[in-house]
């Protein structure tokens, strides 16, 4: 025992006594080149099982597409011996369709380049199942350059091609559904305006009611119809918002407009009516109101007299036989239904032969013409002058091509009414 109280074996067996520590927890990877040159040696011994049993289809076949070599996967998909192929053509596994795109394409395309890939082709099984695929090809070629055979790789895609299946389903049902919607939102446009205006002695109508979406139903609404001493009553106005509430509103609009112009047939008194009626008729949280100008047309054979009455509604034009283009102001009038005790204004308008009175909604002063910018009333106004004279066809005829120019900038649906009085002869 030397002077610390050790012996002479003490760091010697220490030293063991560590080694052999170290040698009870080796793990393998205390090894990587023995670990590795095991893993190669599993690797080569295996290349043949991987090929053989791949997750994919592996084929070569010489240049004129005889099958030299094929693995057991894609046997096993095809329900083939190995015997059954080789020296087939590798076209004679695939459909008609295959057949003839793989002579008119794929090999054509192999030639010139060297190479295809996810080409979707179907290939006959034994039994006559069909498995849909998609297929890379490749041209090896030898060192001088010279074309030796073709590898090929397939894939199945039979779920792939289930899910494009179901997607494409998926998107007929949707088409359908919106088919039905737009064919529902149309029949119930129809409903709530006329199907056809009536014919006034003397007198030119024209309408046009312009879809901004076929999907939903637009709140813009028009009508002339027959008051009992002679007269026309004819309105044309604009429910806040859209679809089936909006579509409630206006045929509510619509039927109270005509009864109360039974009853009294003065425009304001009508509105007045009208306001009421919404008024009464207000659900919690749902808006019910509306802009829209009413009047009263009479006629005497040399032309005819408008008494209109507006609430918040957009001017009317004015375009005059002498060429000259106005708006109609009828100044005060607020909107329908916002308030109890609304005010409602009235102003007379004479039309002459060759005038012609244009009514129209908010759509076209409010339609986008550039980031930022609408198409206002002063724009309307010029493009109005510029078709003064014209006819009440010719008017709605040329507002229809004004909003065909303005395209999707038309966000809402827009209605117009032109009342005109034809040139004598």
């Amino acid at each position: 025992m030397d002077a610390s109280g050790r012996d002479g074996r003490g760091p010697r067996h220490a030293s063991q006594g560590r080694r052999g520590g170290r040698g009870a927890t080796r793990s393998a990877g205390d090894h990587p080149e023995r670990d590795h040159a095991t893993f190669s040696a599993l690797l080569e011994g295996d290349a043949e099982d991987l090929y053989d049993n791949a997750p994919c289809g592996y084929l070569s076949t010489m240049l004129d597409g005889r099958i030299a070599k094929v693995n057991g996967t894609l046997l096993r998909w095809l329900d083939y011996e190995r015997g059954e192929l080789v020296g087939r053509r590798f076209a004679d596994l695939l459909n008609v369709g295959g057949r003839l795109y793989h002579e008119t394409h794929l090999a054509p395309l192999l030639r010139m380049g060297g190479e295809v890939r996810g080409v979707a082709l179907e290939m006959v099984a034994a039994d006559g199942t069909r498995l849909p695929v998609l297929v890379n090809s490749v041209v090896k070629s030898s060192p001088d350059g010279q074309p030796l055979l073709i590898r090929t790789t397939v894939f199945d895609a039979g779920d792939r091609r289930s899910y494009e299946r179901e997607l494409l389903r998926a998107r007929r049902q949707a088409e359908d559904e919106r088919d039905e919607v737009r064919q529902l939102a149309t029949t119930l446009q129809r409903t709530l305006l006329p199907p056809r205006l009536p014919d006034i002695p003397g007198i030119e109508l024209a309408a046009h009611y312009h879809h901004a979406s076929p999907y939903q139903v637009g709140g813009d609404f028009y009508d002339v119809f027959p008051l009992a001493d002679g007269r026309w009553g004819l309105f044309l106005g604009d429910v806040c918002g859209k679809g089936a509430k909006a579509a409630a509103v206006t045929s509510l609009t619509r039927y109270a407009l005509r009864s109360a112009a039974v009853y009294d047939p003065d425009p304001v008194a009508v509105l007045n009516n009208l306001n009421t009626v919404l008024n009464q008729e207000q659900d919690e949280g749902v808006s019910r109101f509306c802009t829209v100008t009413f009047g009263v047309l009479a006629t005497d054979g040399q032309g005819c007299d408008l008494a209109l009455a507006a609430g918040g509604h957009p001017p009317g034009l004015l375009l005059r036989a002498d060429g000259t283009a106005r708006y109609v102001e009828v100044p005060g009038g607020q909107l329908v239904g916002a308030l109890p005790d609304a005010v409602m204004a009235g102003v007379d308008v004479r039309l002459s032969e060759g005038d012609t009175f244009v009514l129209y909604s908010d759509g076209i002063t409010e339609a986008r013409t550039g980031p930022g910018t609408r198409y206002e009333e002063e724009a309307l106004l010029e493009f109005a002058a510029g078709i003064a004279p014209t006819t009440a066809a010719g008017a709605v005829e040329a507002i229809e091509g004004l909003l065909a120019e303005l395209g999707e900038g038309v966000e809402d649906d827009t209605a117009v009414l032109a009342v005109g009085v034809p040139r004598r002869g």
